[in-house]
C-alpha cells in the first residue's frame, strides 16, 4: 500500500535515528494490520520512522526505528536478543547515494512494495524521493520485516532488516535445569 503521508517531513537526517525494542504504540500516520498465518503483525509509519507491532501466542514484540528525544540507543548496526520465547535479530545499514542513482533507487524500492500485500509506504509532500517503506512477511516459521527510510537532502538511505523467529529447542533445553543423578 503507497500512501502521501500529509505532514511535513520531520526527521530530517539519517543519523539521528535511533532503535528501541517494547516501546508502547506512537501516534502514527499511516497503519496497515496483516494476519501473517497467526501472526498478527500492525507496520506503522510515524512520519520518517517506523514501528511494528507483532502479536502471537507466544507474546508480544515491538521495534520502533525513529528520531525519539531522550533515547539513549543510537541505530545499531546489528541486534541480537532473546524475547521471551523469541529470537529477535535486526540488522541496520546506511547507504550513501549520488543524486541521480538515489532518485533510481527511491523509485526501484517504491515499485517494489507499492503492489505487494504486505507492505505500507509513505510518501512526503516536497520530495518525490523523500519516503519511508515497509515490507513484511512470514516464512519458516519466522516473520521477518524490511524497512527503507529515505533522506533525499543527505543522498542516505537507512535500510534495516528484522528477524523474529521461535527458540529453538535446542536453545530452550539449555535453559532447563540440568537432571541430578541419584547414585545408587
Amino acid at each position: 500500500m503507497l500512501t502521501t503521508l500529509s505532514t511535513a517531513y520531520t526527521d530530517t537526517r539519517a543519523d539521528d535515528l535511533a532503535w528501541a525494542l517494547g516501546r508502547e504504540p506512537l501516534p502514527a500516520l499511516a497503519v496497515l494490520d496483516l494476519d501473517l498465518s497467526g501472526a498478527k503483525l500492525q507496520l506503522r509509519l510515524l512520519g520518517a520512522s517506523h514501528q511494528v507491532l507483532l502479536e502471537e501466542e507466544r507474546g508480544t514484540c515491538s521495534e520502533t526505528v525513529a528520531c525519539m528525544p531522550g533515547s539513549s540507543t543510537p541505530l545499531p548496526l546489528g541486534v541480537a536478543k532473546r524475547v521471551g520465547d523469541w529470537e529477535y535479530e535486526f540488522a541496520a545499514r546506511v547507504e550513501t547515494l549520488s543524486r541521480g542513482s538515489f532518485a533510481g533507487r527511491a523509485q526501484e524500492l517504491l515499485a517494489l512494495v507499492a503492489d505487494h500485500p504486505h507492505s505500507l509506504a509513505g510518501t512526503f509532500p516536497g520530495s518525490p524521493h523523500a519516503f519511508t517503506a515497509m515490507m513484511a512477511q512470514r516464512a519458516e516459521g519466522q516473520v521477518r520485516w524490511r524497512t527503507w527510510h529515505s533522506y533525499p537532502q543527505e543522498g542516505r538511505l537507512v535500510v534495516t532488516r528484522t528477524r523474529v523467529g521461535a527458540v529453538s529447542q535446542r536453545q530452550r533445553a539449555r535453559r532447563l535445569p540440568e537432571p541430578v543423578s541419584v547414585a545408587r
